[in-house]
């Protein structure tokens, strides 16, 4: 319990310095409030699609043989939609469910391989928040708590999509994960498809073969340039886990503009205050 109350303290004590740069801050903004600001738009995201249907989820049972909601962005170009599989907003047994699970409608070899991942990780983070959840009551009631002190508690566990940027045979989304209780989780996979060559597009596709130096001197440069006028910075050392360089692995999404927006998850390259951080990779150097 000592552990859990530290880290509800770290998380909720921790500020963002207003002296980093404009480019690292919007990113670095935007990975902490990410999480707060996520049920509310999804509230209000189905107000804004005319097309968009809602269909509640009895148990939060989000298997395959579910009927889909029909929540349709438009048809591009034949190729593909993005619908809504799955909407629901529910409380049980103490757990506040906002959940919105994104399916690719094509038909084609790369659309099912990616509905299967998504489907995969969405039972997974449910059964692990339900898993956290029950540990975390356990430890709380064998150090002392009680049950009335129990059922004031809650934890919010969510499922959303966003989708960046999508034209003629080309989609680019992230789908988050999240829970939060005593501190906040949150894990995001993001999705850059190509539905001509049925394929998962990389960074070198953008970029060109250049891609790896071109990211390496933009980022480098952003995270210079969030510096404090003392010199400290957010972001780690290289010998102590910070950034070195991107490779095959490295999180990416394309923006609406064309942009590439490399990204790194909360702790990978920089103190918790950061969130998850991201660089927009400027036109100048690629």
């Amino acid at each position: 319990m000592n552990e859990l109350k530290q880290a509800k303290e770290i998380y909720d004590g921790t500020a963002i310095p207003p002296e980093l740069s404009g480019r690292v801050l919007a990113g670095i903004r935007d990975g902490k409030v990410h999480y707060r600001n996520r049920r509310g738009r999804m509230i209000h995201r189905w107000t804004a699609i005319a097309a968009g249907f809602c269909v509640m989820l009895a148990g939060l049972n989000l298997s395959p043989a579910l009927a889909k909601a029909a929540a349709n962005v438009p048809v591009l170009g034949g190729l593909f939609r993005i619908l809504t599989f799955a909407d629901s907003n529910k409380s049980e047994n103490g757990i506040d469910y906002s959940i919105s699970v994104p399916e690719v409608d094509a038909e084609s070899m790369l659309a099912e391989k990616v509905n299967t991942a998504v489907q995969e990780r969405v039972d997974r983070h449910l059964a692990k928040a339900r898993q956290d959840w029950e540990e975390y009551r356990e430890a709380f009631l064998a150090t002392g708590g009680t049950e009335d002190e129990w059922n004031n508690r809650k934890m919010d566990v969510i499922i959303d999509y966003e989708i960046m940027s999508q034209a003629e045979d080309r989609v680019s989304f992230i789908v988050y994960f999240a829970e939060g209780w005593v501190s906040s989780r949150e894990e995001r996979y993001y999705y850059n498809l190509d539905f001509t060559e049925e394929r998962e597009l990389a960074l070198r596709d953008y970029l060109g073969e250049d891609w790896v130096s071109v990211c390496n001197a933009s980022i480098q440069r952003q995270i210079d340039e969030s510096a404090y006028v003392d010199g400290s910075t957010l972001f780690f050392a290289p010998d102590e886990g910070g950034f070195t360089t991107v490779d095959e692995s490295t999180d990416f999404y394309v923006r609406d503009d064309g942009r590439v927006v490399v990204c790194f998850p909360k702790y990978s390259i920089a103190a918790g205050a950061a969130g998850n951080v991201e660089f927009v990779i400027q036109p100048s150097e690629n």
